[in-house]
């Protein structure tokens, strides 16, 4: 059964479309394309054909012309754009043309960057030249890292190994900083508040190192739809950007249709509704009883394992392996997202419950179905994951499903203020005292300061460096600000939640095997003493919780 046939169904039945307080289509719109830039190289059209790209989506050709004009690009479009050509196209172009050349590639995740390594390694095949495409993050093995600094080309790393791992090493990257000619950083919307004004205090470091070793790179930022690209973009790499945005967006896209749906009143006179989740696992059982391939996000843990329960369970009951759902949440292990997330490209997982980890870019494949359990929280999130399902052909819909809180009742009983809505600001502040005063630190570690010499915009560099003198962590000799202080400052400044303090849950039935990890800020919630814990759509009864080992 099609999915078209399943959404006439609800049109027709009396009681689901009393549930139904909004159904918007979205038509479908076919791509606006333009040709090749007249002097990219040969060999890069030639392997991009071979993957069946023949033309550039407008969009695409304006940000490449941009981007190999030399100057600065953010470039903001819907999920499942073709935002990556943006930016690989400039940067493989100029490595091709350039051997002594480098670019840096950012994420905000792991998975991001290993997703964009596949991609990039393929296409590296294609291409018939060695470029040396490679991660370079807290999974790297020790025995890999030399040959990825003196040989890789490309690197893919994250802020965070930026940050800790490589600009406090710099003299080890020399010829890579020598010849990096592109940054690009992707998901540019998640670096917001604390994380955002962090990273732009990495990136003035990262400036300031390029700028030692002669390199004065470009940059090239791909977003979200957010209500403020320019201004986010500015803010973190502090330079004039050109924007691309939505309305330039040229790539085709099928019918969609956006459903508002809310669960019936279980007690009129008390005002109280069924759960979301109730309702979620219904429609959910529906569409994937007719082999629609559907994402559920769901805004807690504990939430997506229990659906992910009863839709296993449901799956078996019809005669399917219970694996054909998955689930898909922070704390599970690198190997099983990475499995999980083929599964879906493969359209071998039917059905996967989330929570916003699967929010990003990562590549799993056009999905028929997104039903979001609740509002997710803002405009430009439930965008986002309404975007995981589309095709540029054939028909797609998202459905939400509301919860019985007053946001998610406004928003279902008032869509027009939510189509009529611009994504919200992304807003940060490099100059936070505290935070740009941990990253004066690392950054004197890294290079002495020149009596006035800035530190990007932040205003207060001079008196901040006399401060640390007063501390002893800096010496002033010579016009300049040497460190003098034993310590390695990056070591002590998390950019995020301390990824470091994370418990790993041992499943004592099997001679220890790592079943998942947890953050310490949700370990006694989650992890106590006779605890159940669930992942996978397992439930483990927690015998102990080691807090010195930092295990249960």
């Amino acid at each position: 059964m099609s999915l078209e046939t399943i959404l006439e169904e609800l049109r027709a039945d009396a009681q689901t479309a009393a549930r139904i307080k909004h159904w918007r289509h979205l038509p479908a719109r076919p791509a606006s394309v333009a040709g090749w830039p007249p002097d990219i190289h040969p060999r890069l059209t030639a392997a991009l054909r071979k993957r069946g790209i023949e033309q550039l989506y407008t969009h695409q050709a304006h940000a490449v012309e941009e981007a190999r004009g030399g100057r600065n690009v953010v470039v903001v479009t819907p999920t499942a754009s073709g935002k990556t050509l943006c930016y690989d196209l400039p940067v493989l172009d100029r490595l091709l043309a350039e051997p002594q050349a480098r670019a840096l590639y950012l994420f905000p995740t792991k998975a991001l960057a290993q997703d964009q390594l596949a991609g990039l390694q393929a296409l590296e095949k294609e291409l018939g030249v060695k470029l040396g495409a490679n991660t370079y993050d807290g999974d790297t093995p020790q025995g890999a890292r030399p040959s990825i600094r003196q040989n890789s080309r490309l690197v893919i790393s994250n802020p965070d190994m930026l940050h800790a791992g490589i600009l406090p090493h710099h003299t080890r990257w020399a010829r890579f900083f020598q010849g990096l000619r592109y940054v690009v950083l992707d998901e540019i919307h998640t670096y917001r508040g604390v994380l955002g004004s962090h990273v732009a205090n990495v990136l003035r470091r990262l400036k300031r190192v390029c700028a030692f070793y002669g390199a004065g790179p470009q940059f090239i930022c791909a977003s979200a739809t957010i209500a403020n690209p320019l201004e986010l973009a500015d803010r973190l790499v502090e330079e004039p950007f050109t924007l691309v945005d939505a309305e330039e967006d040229g790539s085709p896209t099928g019918d969609k249709h956006l459903i508002f749906y809310n669960p019936p009143l279980v007690d009129r006179e008390l005002g109280i509704r069924r759960s979301a989740v109730s309702d979620v696992r219904l429609l959910a059982e529906r569409f994937l009883r007719a082999d629609v391939q559907t994402i559920v996000f769901a805004r807690a843990r504990l939430t997506t394992e229990v659906l992910l329960t009863y839709l296993r369970d449901a799956a078996r009951r019809e005669g399917l392996p219970g694996e054909k759902v998955q689930g898909y949440r922070g704390g599970y292990l690198p190997n099983e997202r990475r499995a999980i997330e083929r599964g879906l490209r493969e359209r071998e997982v039917l059905g996967v419950v989330a929570t916003n980890a699967l929010e990003l870019g990562i590549n799993i494949g056009h999905l028929d179905l997104c039903i979001m359990t609740g509002y997710p929280g803002t405009v430009a999130s439930t965008w986002q994951q309404a975007g995981r399902a589309g095709r540029r052909a054939g028909t797609s819909a998202a459905i939400l499903v509301a919860g019985a809180s007053p946001l998610d009742q406004y928003i279902v009983h008032h869509p027009d203020y939510f189509f009529g809505r611009s994504p919200e600001r992304a807003l940060l502040n490099p100059d936070n005292l505290v935070i740009a005063v941990n990253h004066l630190r690392c950054a004197a570690f890294e290079l002495p300061f020149a009596d006035g010499e800035p530190f990007g915009r932040f205003p207060h560099t001079r008196e901040v460096l006399e401060f640390l003198e007063e501390e002893g962590l800096l010496r002033h000799s010579g016009h300049q600000w040497h460190w003098a202080d034993q310590a390695y400052p990056a070591e002590a400044v998390s950019l995020r939640t301390a990824e470091m303090d994370n418990f790993t849950v041992l499943n004592a039935a099997e001679e220890a095997a790592v079943v998942g990890v947890v953050d310490r800020q949700s370990a006694p919630l989650l992890l106590h003493e006779g605890a159940v814990y669930m992942h996978g759509g397992e439930a483990y009864l927690v015998r102990e919780l080691d807090w010195e080992g930092r295990m249960a």
